[in-house]
């Protein structure tokens, strides 16, 4: 060992206590190509770039709705928009295959097999998370008991906005009594009530500070996954044009149909009324 106080500590029993923490070479080494193609390795590791984010994203509106249940709105601003620098960081993955060839694809697209982004379970998470409930979508993970019940658990909970909503009828804001009580294994659909309590936040908003900043912290969420959905179909259409997707989804079809879906609709249309 160097007695060199600049050198840092060098010596170790077992591995770093960088390892330790990161788990650096079990990231590292969690590549397993299926073809000879040098692409491969850069559409194989940026997937998982983004399993990370999406994990990294489930967590933040997690925490923030634990918070906004329990009307703590400064931690639940502090996930939300830690979320839309982490979305923003998720959305720039594509950058490094967002420009292949239908011919550079093609040479790697035999490994994925039946496999298919859709199939992502964090990324599903994420979907519930917005509102998005599908109780099919459980059907893919019967295989894998621990990542289905997961998923079984986060169809039944309320959404990030489910609780929102709460938190505005709990301030007075008139959310209608059937979107507090609505089936939360389906999907959010939009409603007139929660329009007009939107409209009351942001037509005072010194009235509700907080609402209206929750509301904008939201606004940048739904920003971020509208971008997130169109980039994904630009870079499918690029690389495969209007062939069926991998997994049998419909590929451009199915993701044309998921970019025009709005995010938390109301905070959108709540903004012609004020």
């Amino acid at each position: 060992m160097s007695d060199d106080p600049e050198t840092p500590n060098l010596d170790f029993a077992g591995t770093t206590p960088y390892e330790d923490y990161v788990k650096a070479d079990l990231l590292t080494h969690a590549q397993q190509l299926r073809s000879d193609d040098p692409g491969e390795m850069v559409f194989l590791v940026t997937t998982q770039v983004m399993e990370l984010w999406f994990t990294v994203i489930v967590h933040e509106w997690e925490t923030a709705s634990r918070a906004l249940d329990e009307d703590r709105t400064a931690v639940a601003l502090d996930a939300l928009e830690r979320s839309a620098q982490e979305f923003a960081a998720l959305n720039a993955s594509w950058r490094p295959i967002a420009r292949l060839t239908p011919a550079q694809f093609n040479a790697y697209r035999g490994a994925l097999g039946e496999g298919s982004g859709f199939q992502s379970a964090m990324y599903r998470r994420m979907e519930f998370l917005l509102g998005e409930k599908s109780a099919s979508m459980l059907v893919p993970h019967r295989g894998a008991p621990r990542v289905h019940a997961e998923l079984e658990k986060a169809l039944a909970q309320p959404s990030l906005y489910d609780v929102v909503l709460r938190l505005l009828a709990r301030r007075g804001l008139p959310v209608p009594a059937e979107v507090l009580a609505r089936d939360l294994t389906r999907r959010y659909e939009p409603s007139e009530g929660v329009e007009r309590a939107w409209a009351a936040v942001y037509a005072d908003p010194g009235a509700h500070p907080d609402l209206a900043r929750l509301g904008e912290a939201l606004t940048d969420v739904a920003e971020l996954v509208g971008r997130w959905r169109t980039d994904h179909l630009v870079a499918t259409r690029r690389a495969m044009g209007s062939k069926p997707g991998t997994g049998g989804s419909a590929g451009v079809a199915w993701l044309e149909k998921r970019s025009a879906a709005v995010v938390f609709p109301e905070l959108w249309s709540a903004r012609g009324h004020v």
